[in-house]
């Protein structure tokens, strides 16, 4: 039987499809080697490793990630894209339980990838990313003091101190516990309620943040 055109075109369309779903498969099986190797060795760990890890060889890694930072800063939109569906959702929670799933979602997707922290909050490429978050932190700090969960007096400055304190706790109990960012996290809040003592210093302006998270997240990437 004679093949025709039809035929061949389809065959070109199934193979293309095929190449594409490797090349998804690649990519994610690459994202998730990269964050056990960067979790065990920081972000000085060599790509060979990575696609050691992913089970591929350096010309599959280069072909979906044009150099090692490429391939960070696709990790680190990953990771924020995790933090900014829960903020998404959060939004719906009842009795303005939002805030407090996203700093939990938040203190877990930085435990789980400790060695993505140096850049988690300042790749140049995510910028948009955090900003969404921002604002969806804004509307849930906004739900949580309607619902009585958070004291009336709290800004968005105030949960910046949070989010700082619990990915110190990441940081400075790596290879001891997995715990302690939660420990922090639960003191934290319970600070914020709003039977909480009365507080007696001034909450950090806009600029003061600024320039502290300036400081703590020099732009990466």
């Amino acid at each position: 039987m004679r093949a025709t055109n039809s035929d061949a075109k389809e065959c070109i369309v199934v193979g293309e499809k095929a190449l594409r779903r490797d090349a998804a498969e690649n990519r994610r099986r690459l994202l998730v080697a990269a964050a056990s190797v960067f979790n065990e060795h920081g972000l000085d760990a060599g790509v060979e490793e990575i696609a050691r890890e992913a089970g591929v060889g350096l010309g599959t890694l280069y072909r979906r990630f044009a150099t090692k930072d490429a391939l960070i800063s696709e990790l680190v939109r990953t990771l924020l894209g995790d933090i900014l569906r829960v903020a998404e959702s959060a939004v719906s929670a009842p009795n303005g339980e939002g805030l407090e799933r996203v700093l939990s979602g938040a203190g877990a997707v930085q435990s789980a990838n400790r060695g993505c922290l140096p850049r988690l909050w300042s790749d140049r490429e995510s910028a948009s990313l955090r900003s969404d978050l921002r604002q969806h932190l804004i509307e849930l700090l906004h739900l949580a003091k309607q619902n009585d969960r958070i004291r009336s007096d709290a800004t968005l400055e105030d949960v910046d101190l949070v989010f700082w304190a619990v990915r110190s706790a990441v940081e400075t109990s790596q290879g001891v516990t997995d715990s302690a960012w939660q420990r922090t996290l639960t003191i934290m809040l319970a600070g914020l309620r709003p039977g909480a003592e009365r507080l007696d210093t001034r909450p950090m302006t806009g600029e003061e943040y600024e320039g502290i998270a300036a400081r703590m997240n020099p732009a990466t990437g």
